[in-house]
């Protein structure tokens, strides 16, 4: 990205095609190889490769109060059912006239209230169904899937239907 990108535009919020993604950066975003570093941490013990995905403050903060204090009990996640569902986010946020408050009011609730699911249903069965998800969402095959195997995940507000 740019330099002092969160300063331009959206700040921290990425829509497609942001202006601020230059090209090189845009491919490593795209093949989600900007993602490999994270290894180290999850070697580290530091992440996991399934959890809540790390935020900014600025996002964090987004997500409702009852939602951090739930997302702050387990080990962040290269990814994780927001992750998945929201594998086309940056689409999704650009076709808003106000990316920003679209992130915050509906976005992050819902996205939030995904992360809170995951927290009372970890364990194995359910981790290794989110990596395979993960990889089916890494290929573009994840639509609707999750909502197959996870017939309890809260459903969308009215407003991402058409999204996720």
């Amino acid at each position: 990205m740019l330099k002092n990108s969160p300063k331009i535009g959206t700040g921290t919020v990425t829509i497609k095609n942001d202006p601020r993604i230059l090209p090189f950066g845009n491919f490593l975003r795209k093949t989600k190889i900007n993602e490999l570093p994270q290894l180290i941490n999850i070697l580290k013990g530091d992440m996991s490769f399934i959890g809540p995905r790390p935020q900014t403050q600025r996002c964090f903060n987004a997500f409702p109060l009852s939602s951090q204090k739930e997302i702050i009990k387990v080990r962040p996640g290269l990814s994780g059912v927001g992750s998945i569902i929201f594998s086309s986010e940056e689409e999704m946020i650009q076709d808003n006239n106000d990316p920003e408050n679209f992130y915050d009011e509906i976005v992050m609730p819902y996205k939030g209230s995904l992360e809170v699911w995951y927290v009372s249903h970890q364990g194995i069965i359910s981790y290794f169904y989110l990596i395979f998800l993960t990889i089916l969402a890494l290929l573009g095959l994840n639509k609707g899937l999750i909502w197959r195997i996870f017939k309890d995940l809260p459903l969308p507000p009215p407003e991402l239907i058409k999204w996720i």
